[in-house]
């Protein structure tokens, strides 16, 4: 197939003009490369989107060159929509006649947006789904018809009047006055219909929702199969901790009261970083003509500026399609991710006012001025490979970042919630977060914080494990078209990708969404898949059961997924666990805790968590077996992430499996279910550190061996380029004596990644359980950076929690905690808590170290309630704030 397509574009003119578009409208840095005998070099890149054979972008029609001056313009407000969110009847089960004609003696209370467990959880018809093992229970409740009923009034005139559903899980029936409207399958988006000759003063709109089916997948009962055949998000179908096929009317449902020339699927892109933009704008009129002014603002939306706009004056007799125009901001503030510079965002507005008729329109978003190339990994263009290097505004740059999991099987979806992971993630460092395909085109919401915290999201199409050829061709198209118009403005949004997995990712479904990432936006790249063309998932270290060696010394490209699972908090694990259940140990097979893992037990999974908690706990009781499960995640996901960023540009990114849940459970994510940071958070937090100072290992036992350590120091965005700088390594045995160490320093910086040179450890120096390495690296007399290694823990089980011990005070001021060591040997893995609330507290900085006499100042979001711990403090007790 390749040789075939390659051959085609040598020989065929017309597919390298075409070529060549998709190249200027992409923007790809590198696409095709020229060698010295003339033969070009193609990256899959290429040679995919010529294979999509698609059609016109949005901004290669003609654009409309125009001037944006400093003024004002008074827009008009859109005709009045009404939206039908709130309160609504639910009721199950009964045939059409019987709801459609009233019959809703049984029914309960449900609120828009929402979904049927939630209403009947607090309808106190199943008990809380999160709880031991409840799920079994509201999962009977996905397998039943419900009929949800809303009766409103319409006091005013409405001019085109359009019934638009923006989500229900999954297939129903819409009936409005009596007057069954259509049916609608797929969650992400419709149906709608236009209700101007149905709607009355006094309505009654009425939707029944089938029941999920089940066909279970034959290895594991607990899988049902059946999303493979529709579109929905497939995580909580059972195979992913999660079995409750979520149902509802998720998202909003409103009257659309469309203007007499309505605004449609405004989109803005940045064309250069000078502030040269284009603008697409659609146009569609109640009649046949659209005779008016276009009126355009940028307004900066979250940083002080002034108002820049035109007027476009527009008479046709006939219908337009769309206007593309370009124009340049003056002095341009740019969007970056984190850690890279701001995150300035504009605000569009677009109004179109008619010359004649009795409504204008007005539509706006936010958006931000930035470029994201693709250039090749070294030696690329590959035929085989994407252009895995991201040129953010310019600037090559390693991705740091992790995978993103749709949150909730009772979809609460709430802005709050939202907020609690994404502003975590920002803290970690995190750039770019997979919105995988197991989950679901992210809500508006998600990505408006993600533009204004920097993270870049690669967007994923609902498929995974090849189930493209099985699912509905039309749903996924409109889950495609509708999906990629509402999220295209985000400048968080950076790619799009053809799902989860998919070991054959071909065929027309692929083809289709490629085609329509080109003819829909034609600014963002789009992959097959997930892993494909130089990415990698690997998970040798949990299903394959590998030792933490494993993680150590894998390498790739680019990294799309891996991890091990750990236990959430232990808070957080008491809240899903019966009374009877939490001081019995070692648990059976049908306990909650048991139940509460990633395939429900049915996996190996306790005998995995021994395995991987083992290497460091003696697993006596259900404390230890926590704690050490998620410290052997931190060995498995940090070592990783640290060889990825020392191998640039060798590797360009890497996301590390997870954020975040969608049920409370052992999983592989950093902050579990309810909101609780997990240890790896604040590793993770060093780990990705702009500037960071960094040792290899290949082993997590060195114990009495001679080894040689790389050291690398990291400086992302060369912050050390004009300063002098200090690495200081140093080695602590299990009496909390140093060792050994090593010191390395320098002026200036010209280098992302340094390699500094070895640190070197004798026989002696090693035989010692555990090891302890401190790095740091310190300029104009500040430390900038610090964080400490835990090896040669496998020799004596808990020795982490068996060091000499040590004393802590801690004072509070406003908002900050200062920690002081007040004991004879170093604070080891301080950290603060806040009993109670684990699932809202906030630290800046947590498990890290301090030297004896030292002290820290710590940014908290609690005061209430607030201690701090340490793994080697004495007589075990926690420090209150005072």
């Amino acid at each position: 197939m390749l040789q075939t397509v390659t051959k085609t574009i040598s020989h065929n003119s017309l597919l390298l003009i075409n070529m060549k578009r998709l190249i200027l409208l992409f923007s790809f840095a590198c696409l095709v490369v020229t060698n010295v005998n003339g033969q070009q070099k193609l990256s899959l890149d290429a040679i995919d989107a010529a294979s999509f054979k698609a059609g016109p972008a949005p901004f290669d029609k003609n654009c409309v060159s125009v001037i944006l001056a400093e003024r004002q313009l008074k827009h008009a407000n859109s005709p009045k929509d009404v939206v039908l969110d709130g309160e609504w009847q639910l009721v199950e089960g009964g045939d059409d006649n019987q709801r459609i004609h009233g019959d809703w003696e049984n029914s309960i209370k449900a609120i828009v947006p929402g979904s049927v467990h939630s209403a009947l959880w607090k309808a106190g018809i199943i008990p809380d789904p999160y709880f031991g093992r409840n799920d079994s229970i509201a999962e009977k409740y996905s397998y039943k018809t419900w009929w949800y009923k809303k009766e409103f009034t319409i006091n005013n005139q409405l001019n085109v009047p359009n019934l638009i559903f923006d989500g229900i899980a999954n297939k129903c029936s819409i009936w409005l006055n009596g007057l069954k409207l259509g049916n609608h399958e797929g969650m992400f988006g419709g149906p709608s219909f236009n209700v101007s000759k149905i709607l009355k003063g006094r309505n009654v709109l009425v939707v029944k929702i089938e029941p999920i089916p089940q066909v279970y997948e034959k290895t594991r009962r607990a899988d049902n199969r059946t999303w493979t055949s529709t579109v929905v998000f497939n995580c909580v179908y059972g195979w992913h901790y999660s079995k409750i096929p979520s149902l509802g009317i998720w998202r909003t449902v409103k009257i659309q009261n469309q203007a007499d020339v309505a605004i449609e699927n405004h989109f803005i892109a940045t064309k250069k970083l000078d502030g040269l933009m284009n603008l697409s704008v659609a146009l569609k009129s109640v009649s046949a003509k659209i005779d008016g002014k276009l009126m355009v603002s940028i307004i900066p939306d979250n940083f002080k500026g002034k108002e820049h706009a035109f007027e476009y004056v527009i008479s046709s007799s006939k219908i337009i399609d769309t206007l593309n125009f370009a124009f340049t901001i003056k002095d341009p503030q740019l969007w970056w991710p984190n850690d890279m510079g701001k995150q300035n965002l504009y605000r569009l507005r677009v109004s179109f006012v008619p010359k004649s008729g009795i409504s204008a329109d007005f539509k706006e978003t936010t958006f931000g001025i930035r470029t994201i190339q693709m250039a090749p990994l070294p030696g690329g263009p590959y035929p085989d490979k994407y252009n895995w290097t991201y040129v953010i505004n310019g600037k090559p740059h390693f991705v740091k970042g992790n995978g993103w999991c749709t949150m909730d099987p009772l979809m609460d979806f709430s802005r709050a919630r939202y907020d609690r992971f994404l502003s975590l993630a920002k803290l970690q460092h995190i750039q770019m977060m997979r919105a995988w395909g197991c989950g679901m085109p992210e809500t508006d919401d998600f990505y408006d914080l993600c533009d204004r915290y920097g993270i870049m999201i690669m967007q994923e199409w609902p498929t995974a494990w090849n189930s493209h050829e099985t699912q509905p061709f039309e749903v996924l198209q409109e889950t495609i078209e509708l999906n990629t118009l509402r999220i295209r403005n985000h400048p968080s949004l950076v790619m799009y990708g053809g799902g989860n997995e998919s070991w054959n990712p071909f065929g027309k479904a692929i083809d289709m969404m490629g085609r329509k990432s080109i003819e829909l936006d034609g600014t963002r790249p789009f992959h097959r898949g997930e892993p494909w063309g130089g990415s990698n998932h690997n998970y040798s270290c949990w299903w394959k059961s590998a030792h933490l060696d494993y993680n150590l010394n894998m390498t790739s490209s680019f990294w799309g997924e891996f991890g091990i699972a750990a236990f959430p908090v232990k808070e957080s694990v008491l809240r899903y666990l019966p009374e009877s259940e939490k001081l019995k140990w070692p648990p059976d097979t049908t306990q909650s805790l048991v139940h509460h893992t990633p395939i429900f037990g049915t996996a190996m999974e306790m005998e995995r968590l021994n395995q991987y908690s083992g290497y460091l706990m003696p697993n006596d009781n259900l404390d230890q077996l926590i704690t050490g499960s998620q410290l052997a995640q931190v060995v498995a996901v940090r070592h990783t992430l640290e060889r990825a960023r020392t191998r640039w540009p060798e590797c360009s990114g890497a996301l590390y499996y997870k954020m975040n849940d969608n049920y409370p459970a052992v999983s592989w994510s950093c902050v579990d279910w309810y909101g609780a940071t997990k240890p790896l958070h604040y590793f993770i937090q060093d780990t990705f550190s702009p500037v960071a100072s960094v040792v290899l290992f290949e082993h997590t036992d060195m114990y009495g061996q001679q080894v040689l350590l790389p050291v690398f120091l990291l400086d992302d965005n060369l912050d050390l380029k004009n300063s002098a700088w200090k690495v200081n390594i140093r080695v602590f045995d299990q009496k909390l004596n140093k060792v050994g160490g090593i010191e390395f320093s320098g002026k200036g910086n010209e280098k992302t990644v340094s390699r500094l040179g070895e640190l070197s450890l004798s026989t002696e120096q090693t035989k010692t359980s555990p090891l302890l390495i401190v790095s740091e690296v310190h300029s104009n007399s500040k430390m900038l950076f610090r964080t400490f290694y835990y090896m040669n823990f496998e020799k004596q089980k808990g020795s982490l929690f068996n060091l000499p011990q040590t004393t802590l005070t801690m004072t509070t001021t406003g908002n900050k905690a200062t920690i002081k060591n007040t004991g004879k040997y170093p604070a080891v893995a301080v950290n603060l808590q806040c009993p109670g609330s684990a699932d809202k507290f906030t630290a800046s900085d947590n498990y890290f170290w301090l030297d004896v006499g030292e002290s820290t100042v710590v940014e908290v979001n609690m005061i209430k309630g607030l201690s701090s711990d340490a793994w080697n403090l004495s007589g075990n007790e926690q420090i209150n704030a005072h």
